[in-house]
């Protein structure tokens, strides 16, 4: 395109005033109203180019024009999903901000639909029990703006490790909490089974119950844990966690706690695949270990 430059005049120079004036770069009344590129719409670009890493200069460009255009997205205006070239813009970067607080890493915060942030989309959508398909849409951004409270006025550059919680910070965790525990599956049973003791052993007055299913658990319980060894269904609608990433699984469980809508909530957890035929004594109870340390760090943010 055409430089589009100080003392030009008409629709354009109009379309770009209204879209920095919505950014936040002031532009002078009378130069709005006669749609005229003055002395304060070249300021405004000129600082616009400098804040989003542009060579410096007062004219609109091909390159500034698109990152323009890219600022004036905000989450929810458009579909997002994988594709080439990639979705960019504020939006891009708004939901990667959002799920990196909540636990789903994105990796760096660029602005660009990548592999990294479909690969976060489709978990944080199966953590809420929506089809995870990679693809952002209005149900998406739904269910992360309902956990607003969440994400917030946090820093965003994820995937913030929470850390282990420690024997007395655990005992106090379990005795002020109501979770009922189960598996759908031999190896899962075994699992939770184990979390279970190791509760026990953590505090007499512990509140972790183990159920026979999630209809058995008893009135009262403020979520209800079910443990897997196989992978979701495709459209399986019952929000779902991977046991995986140990330092951002705390963030990514509550979040599914806090974003369902079922009372209690029901969270389908899936154990890693170790990779062979055989799950040994050893594996069921470092996992187990592993599992009520992280269910009390979700519990205790």
């Amino acid at each position: 395109m055409e430089p589009i430059a100080e003392g030009s005049v008409g629709i354009a120079v109009e379309d770009i005033q209204e879209r920095l004036s919505e950014l936040g770069y002031a532009i002078d009344a009378t130069e709005r109203t006669a749609s005229s590129f003055g002395s304060s719409t070249a300021n405004s670009v000129a600082r616009f180019r400098l804040d989003h890493g542009l060579p410096m200069g007062t004219s609109i460009d091909t390159a500034t024009w698109s990152a323009l255009v890219d600022e004036g997205y905000r989450l929810g205006d458009r579909t997002l999903y994988l594709r080439l070239p990639n979705f960019h813009g504020r939006d891009v970067r708004q939901l990667q901000e959002r799920l990196n607080i909540l636990g789903f890493s994105c990796g760096t915060v660029d602005g660009c639909y990548g592999v990294h942030t479909e690969a976060a989309v489709r978990l944080f959508q199966e953590s809420v029990g929506l089809l995870g398909d990679g693809m952002a849409f209005q149900e998406t951004y739904d269910a992360i703006e309902r956990l607003r409270h969440v994400w917030a006025g946090k820093p965003a550059n994820g995937p913030h490790p929470m850390g282990g919680m420690g024997f007395a910070r655990a005992a106090n965790v379990l005795e002020s909490s109501r979770i009922s525990i189960t598996g759908e599956d031999p190896i899962a049973r075994n699992v939770a089974a184990r979390a279970w003791n190791l509760a026990g052993a953590t505090t007499e007055r512990s509140g972790l119950d183990l159920v026979d299913s999630a209809d058995a658990a008893p009135e009262g319980t403020e979520v209800v844990l079910v443990l897997s060894s196989a992978p979701p269904a495709k459209r399986n609608r019952v929000s779902t966690v991977p046991v995986d990433e140990l330092d951002t699984f705390p963030r990514r469980l509550r979040a599914a706690i806090e974003s369902s809508r079922s009372k209690p909530p029901v969270i389908r957890l899936t154990l890693p695949d170790n990779g062979t035929p055989s799950f040994t004594v050893s594996d069921a109870q470092t996992l187990a270990v592993v599992l009520l340390d992280a269910i009390c760090t979700a519990f205790a943010s």
